[in-house]
C-alpha cells in the first residue's frame, strides 16, 4: 500500500510536460481532478432521475449517445460526438492515469502479468492453448500494448470504403495529442541495419505510413518512458456534454420489440458496488447506443442482449431479439512467433520501434530487456490455477491438476530466461485461418470461449516458415553479430532455446526444431491484434449500423476482417474520430463544425 501511495505522489508531482503532450489547438482546457477530467466519475454516482451534468442545461435525463466501452475507439468517438450532443461512456475498468503498470514503459510486462480483478488487462486463453489479454481500463488496448503507432496503408482504407480525405484528417487529430518519435536503442538500430542487410529494403526512415521496407514508426511512449493513451484524447471533449463512468459494466442492451424492427431504448449496467442502473437513450432522431467493446466484448454483448445465433442463445435461455448466425464468426488473430537471441551486450529496455515490412506479408520487429522481478512476472503463475476462470475457455484435458503442475514446473525458471533475453519476432499479416467466439454463460464478467485456429490454413503455415527463415537470416547477419558480440550460432540451437522459453499450452516438440513448420505450431503466441466477430456486411453495414435493428452501431476492431498496418491501434483510434465526424455531419451537415 505504501508503494502505491509513493507512486501516486510521484505522479501528481510530475510537471505538466511529462503527463501530457498538449497541442496548441486543444478545444478545451479541462480542470484536473483525481481522474484527470471533471466528467469522469465512478459508476455508483449515476442517477437516472438526475443525469446530473445535463440537468442544469435544461436537458432531460436521457442521452443522445451511449458508448459501451471507453477504449481505443470509444474515447476518440465520444470526445468527437460531445461537441454537439450529450454522450454517456460506460467503461468497465478504471482510469489509467495513476496506474504505474500502465503509465511506464518499464512496467509493460507487469501490467500483462497482473491477473488480479483490478488489473488493466483481463487474461484469457483461447481454445488453441494460447495466452491472450483484453483491456479493462479507460483507454482500452492503448493502455496495455507495446505502444507502436503506424497507419494503415491506402489499400486498406480503400477496401474499407472510407473517405481518404477524412481519414487523412483524422490520423493527425490523434497524433497531435499522444504520438511521439522514439529514440532508437542500440538493439533497435542493430535490427534496422540487419533488416537492410538481408534485403528488407528500402529504408524509409521515421514515418507513420505503412510502406514496404524497413522503417522506424511512431510510439505512444514519450522520451521519459511515459505512456499516452486513447484516454487522453478525451481532452478534445466538450466537458458540458460528456459523462464518463468507470467501473460501469454493461449487462445488456435494452430493446423495444413492439414494432416491425427491434429498437434500442437504452442499456442496463452495474456499478462497482454491484448495484444495477438503466441508462436511457433520448427519443430524438439519430440517438444511438454504440458498442465499442472490442473484438471480444462487442460480439459477446450482442449475444448477451439477444442478437446472435439462435441455437446458442436458446442454449443459455437468452431471449431472442434478432437471429444472426454471423455474430461471433470470422474471428482471426495474427499469429506471432519469436526467436530468443542471446547477447553479451547490456540490454536496454525497448518495445517496438523498428519494423521490417516485407512483401510476403510478414512484419519483423523486436522487444528487449524486460526482466523478471519478485513483484512482477511471478504473479503470472496465477493464471495456471485450476480455479482460475481462464481455464473455462480451454479443453478439460488441459485443465487437469497434474497437467497444470507439470506446466508450472517446466516453465518456472524458463520464464525468467525468456524475459531476460531479447526477442526478434515476426507477425503474420492477413491470416486466412478463421475462428469463432461463443458464450460459456450469461455472466458478462467472464470471458467467452474464443478459437482462432492458428495455422489451420496451410498457406498461413507456409508463410510462417518463410518468415522464420527470414528472421534466422537477420539474427545471424554480420550487423547483428557485431552488436550482440556472440558467435554465429546454429539456427536449430537457437530455435530449440526459443521453444523451451516459449509460453503457451500447446504440446511441444523440443527435439524437432529442424522442422520450421513444427516450430511455428509449437511457439505461436499472440501479438494482441485479434479482430472480427461483427464483420461488415454480415453483422453491421458499412456505416457500422447493426443489421436488422434500429439505433445501434458497432465501432471497433470487431468489424475488421484484417488487422490494419503493423499495429492496429492507430487506425482504431482514427476510426473513432472518423466515425464521430461522419455521424455529426450526417445529423447536422455544415452546422456540425467538424
Amino acid at each position: 500500500m505504501a508503494l502505491k501511495l509513493v507512486l501516486l505522489a510521484l505522479f501528481l508531482c510530475l510537471p505538466a510536460s511529462l503527463s501530457s503532450t498538449a497541442s496548441k489547438d486543444k478545444e478545451h482546457k479541462l480542470k484536473f481532478n483525481p481522474y484527470r477530467y471533471t466528467f469522469i466519475d465512478k459508476a455508483s454516482t449515476f442517477s437516472a432521475s438526475s443525469s446530473s451534468s445535463f440537468a442544469s442545461t435544461g436537458q432531460d435525463s436521457t442521452y443522445d449517445y451511449i458508448v459501451i466501452g471507453g477504449g481505443t475507439a470509444g474515447c476518440p468517438l465520444a470526445a468527437t460526438l460531445s461537441r454537439n450532443f450529450s454522450v454517456l461512456v460506460l467503461e468497465r475498468g478504471g482510469v489509467p492515469f495513476t496506474n504505474a503498470n500502465v503509465s511506464f514503459l518499464r512496467n509493460f510486462h507487469i501490467g500483462l502479468a497482473d491477473t488480479s480483478a483490478s488489473s488493466a488487462s483481463q487474461a484469457f486463453v483461447s481454445t488453441d492453448g494460447v495466452y491472450n489479454a483484453r483491456a479493462r481500463v479507460l483507454g482500452g488496448g492503448s493502455c496495455i500494448n507495446a505502444g507502436f503507432y503506424s497507419r494503415a496503408d491506402a489499400a486498406f482504407v480503400k477496401r474499407a470504403g472510407w473517405d481518404a480525405k477524412l481519414v487523412n484528417e483524422s490520423y493527425p487529430w490523434v497524433e497531435r495529442e499522444i504520438v511521439h518519435q522514439p529514440k532508437l536503442t542500440l538493439w533497435q538500430k542493430a535490427l534496422r541495419d540487419s533488416l537492410l542487410e538481408v534485403g528488407v529494403r528500402p529504408f524509409n526512415g521515421f514515418t507513420y505510413d505503412h510502406v514496404s521496407g524497413t522503417k522506424v514508426g511512431g510510439t505512444i511512449f514519450d522520451r521519459f518512458g511515459r505512456r499516452h493513451t486513447a484516454a487522453e484524447l478525451l481532452a478534445y471533449a466538450n466537458p458540458q456534454k460528456l459523462r464518463v463512468l468507470i467501473y460501469a459494466t454493461v449487462q445488456k442492451i435494452v430493446f423495444d420489440t413492439s414494432g416491425t424492427r427491434p429498437r434500442v431504448t437504452g442499456v442496463i449496467f452495474k456499478d462497482e458496488k454491484g448495484n444495477q442502473h438503466q441508462a436511457l437513450l433520448s427519443n430524438r432522431k439519430g440517438s444511438e447506443v454504440i458498442l465499442s467493446s472490442g473484438a471480444i466484448g462487442s460480439p459477446q454483448m450482442l449475444m448477451l442482449s439477444g442478437i446472435g445465433p439462435k441455437r446458442e442463445l436458446e442454449r443459455l435461455k437468452i431471449p431472442l431479439v434478432l437471429e444472426n448466425e454471423h455474430v461471433g464468426k470470422g474471428m482471426a488473430d495474427n499469429p506471432m512467433n519469436t526467436i530468443l537471441v542471446p547477447s553479451k551486450q547490456p540490454i536496454e529496455q525497448s518495445l517496438i520501434q523498428t519494423v521490417g515490412i516485407t512483401k510476403m506479408g510478414v512484419y519483423v520487429e523486436a522487444s528487449t530487456g524486460f526482466g523478471q522481478s519478485p513483484e512482477s512476472i511471478h504473479t503470472h503463475y496465477g493464471v495456471m490455477s485450476d480455479k482460475n476462470e481462464l481455464f473455462s475457455t480451454i479443453p478439460a484435458k488441459q485443465r487437469r491438476p497434474e497437467a497444470t503442475q507439470a506446466y508450472t514446473t517446466r516453465n518456472k525458471y524458463q520464464l525468467q530466461e525468456a524475459f531476460n533475453g531479447s526477442f526478434i519476432l515476426e507477425k503474420l499479416a492477413y491470416p486466412i485461418s478463421r475462428g469463432h467466439l461463443s458464450l460459456l454463460n450469461t455472466n458478462v464478467d467472464d470471458n467467452p470461449s474464443v478459437t482462432f485456429n492458428y495455422f489451420k490454413h496451410p498457406v498461413d503455415l507456409q508463410r510462417c516458415v518463410e518468415a522464420i527463415r527470414l528472421v534466422s537470416k537477420v539474427v545471424t547477419s554480420k550487423r547483428f553479430l557485431n552488436y550482440t558480440q556472440c558467435d554465429k550460432q546454429n539456427v536449430h540451437k537457437m530455435l530449440s532455446l526459443s521453444v523451451k522459453a516459449n509460453i503457451n499450452l500447446r504440446p511441444k516438440q523440443v527435439n524437432d526444431t529442424k522442422s520450421m513448420a513444427q516450430f511455428c505450431k509449437d511457439t505461436v503466441v499472440t501479438i494482441w491484434h485479434y479482430h472480427g466477430g461483427c464483420l461488415v456486411g454480415k453483422v453491421v453495414s458499412p456505416d457500422r449500423k447493426v443489421l436488422g435493428v434500429n439505433r445501434l452501431r458497432v465501432i471497433d476492431g470487431s468489424t475488421f476482417d484484417e488487422s490494419p498496418g503493423t499495429n492496429p491501434q492507430a487506425t482504431v483510434m482514427m476510426m473513432g474520430r472518423y466515425m464521430g465526424v461522419k455521424i455529426l455531419r450526417e445529423r447536422l451537415g455544415n452546422k456540425a463544425g467538424v
